[in-house]
């Protein structure tokens, strides 16, 4: 064994593996297509509360992943290490929103390609991603469903009260009906010609007719 033997390192090796302009390159991109997700995101949020945290998240993962598979393609043995760590993390967040779990997905997978040297495809597939995300996430507010929760006094004004309803959204339809001595609550199922819910107004004055109440699915109260 000589001098340089001993102060040989296989870590040092390791230095020259990835190449400084790689490096930048691929995280300069992953950070802007990260931002860029991060932008579809806050355009096409439509949950109960917007948490700017999450959106953060889907940079860095973006940027965690390249970094990652950029270490993983420059040494085989690495990855399999690699593998065999990331097997044991185990994340136990639950995503309330389902459209949160592609742009996490999106995030990794931009990462990966970034990483992999396809940059024109991690461009190109964000971009028609991103499109079709605002194109379908977007949608007018009036187009969801409602539910109106009604409290009427008796069978007369449950007709009238349906019948209104009827006439003032798209589509009606009545999903529960709860009968007591002394009031009548309907749920219905509506969708709105319009975004506009005074009619909810006029039906909580009507004779007969005790409360109304409307309500988004995704748990929004409105009227």
């Amino acid at each position: 064994m000589t001098f340089q033997d001993i102060f040989k390192s296989s870590f040092l090796e390791n230095i020259s593996s990835v190449t400084i302009l790689d490096m930048v390159l691929a995280l300069a991109l992953a950070f802007g297509i990260g931002m860029f997700i991060f932008f579809i995101y806050k355009k096409t949020f439509s949950g109960v509360m917007y948490s700017s945290s999450f959106g953060v998240t889907l940079v860095a993962l973006t940027m965690i992943s390249t970094l990652v598979i950029l270490a993983v393609t420059s040494n085989v043995v690495l990855s399999l290490g690699m593998v065999g760590a990331l097997s044991i993390v185990r994340f136990r967040t639950a995503i309330k929103e389902p459209l949160d779990i592609a742009f996490l997905f999106w995030s990794i997978a931009v990462g990966i390609v970034l990483a992999a040297g396809m940059i024109p495809l991690a461009v190109f597939g964000s971009v028609v991603i991103g499109i079709v995300l605002l194109v379908f996430a977007n949608k007018k507010s009036h187009l969801n469903p409602y539910i109106v929760v009604i409290r009427c006094e008796n069978h007369d004004s449950e007709i009238k009260a349906m019948e209104f309803l009827k006439k003032q959204a798209g589509r009606c339809v009545l999903k529960s009906k709860t009968a007591q001595k002394g009031f009548i609550e309907l749920n219905a199922e509506i969708r709105l010609k319009e975004d506009n819910t005074d009619f909810i107004n006029i039906l909580s004055e009507m004779n007969g007719i005790n409360s109304a109440v409307l309500v988004s699915y995704n748990g929004d109260y409105m009227g």
